[in-house]
């Protein structure tokens, strides 16, 4: 009743290679909270309320106990994004998976006012860049962690800021549906980008013009001790990082400078953590669209 226009947004994902880990720590838990998570989050970027979730599990034999955990997450995830899980599909397929490992796959629809879509056009120069904390690496990023953890031998019960390493990497990713979405009953948000594989440096171009970019200020927001503890490991280059990792900005918001200390101030009260990490500017000939000063 409230849409006078409704466009339906649709997306899809998985959780990558994220799984292996589950698998090896025999953990499920909150692995349905990221599949929830990459896909609600993607449709939020245009400012679409997500309605409905759909699941598909695949496996070779079913083993009920960690596919219960795995569903009761995603239906965590729903809960958080403020969607329905309506149905979903569990597939046994022997022989197409080794024992005690399967896939997921994720399918979100969601709507938005027609007039109140956000497609970066409104963005100039002078807006400010606001990043909304990550909970971790979320879903992106993991063969390489798997690659640091095998090659270094890592306890993944070895204690790290303390937590354990276990609990870092398996940390669930964070949903912005309704802080985003209460910002957006509040202030005009020019842009928003989901910060997945490609981290910053690839995921902030696609919601600018051609001709702005982006300078964001590297050291306006703290590098979270997994990230720190990935790059001392792995011996990864900071250019790497950026591109690999979210580094601790799981989502940025673009909104006109005039609004982005109010807009700060909304979204810390709805719970997230957030910073003013940089603002939009003309972009020189040859410039990239993210720059990181």
């Amino acid at each position: 009743a409230k849409y006078r226009e409704p466009v339906l947004v649709s997306g899809t994902d998985g959780v990558g290679t994220k799984l292996k880990l589950a698998f090896e720590l025999d953990r499920h838990d909150t692995i349905g909270i990221d599949l929830v998570a990459m896909s609600v989050n993607d449709i939020l970027v245009q400012g679409a309320e997500p309605l409905f979730f759909l699941d598909y599990f695949a496996c070779g034999k079913l083993d009920v106990a960690p596919a219960t955990q795995v569903v009761k997450g995603i239906a965590a995830g729903c809960e958080q994004a403020g969607c329905a899980l309506i149905g979903g599909e569990t597939a046994e397929m022997p022989g197409m998976y080794p024992a005690g490992e399967y896939d997921l796959a994720g399918f979100a629809v969601g709507v938005v006012e027609k007039s109140r879509i956000i497609d970066g056009s409104a963005i100039a120069a002078g807006d400010a860049v606001l990043g909304l904390a990550s909970s971790g690496a979320h879903s992106n990023g993991y063969s390489l962690i798997r690659r640091i953890i095998a090659r270094n031998q890592v306890d993944l019960s070895a204690q790290l800021a303390g937590k354990t390493l276990s609990d870092l990497v398996l940390a669930p990713t964070r949903i912005y549906v309704k802080s985003v979405l209460q910002l957006m009953e509040k202030l005009p948000l020019k842009g928003l980008a989901h910060i997945t594989g490609g981290g910053l440096i690839d995921n902030v171009p696609r919601i600018l013009p051609q001709h702005l970019s982006a300078r964001l200020a590297r050291g306006s927001w703290p590098l979270p001790p997994l990230f720190e503890w990935l790059q001392q490991q792995g011996n990864v280059a900071e250019a790497e990082m950026l591109r690999v990792f979210n580094c601790g900005i799981g989502m940025v918001a673009i909104v006109a400078a005039e609004h982005a200390l109010a807009a700060g101030e909304l979204l810390r009260a709805a719970g997230e953590t957030v910073w003013r990490i940089g603002a939009v500017h003309a972009r020189a000939p040859g410039e990239a669209q993210t720059v990181l000063v």
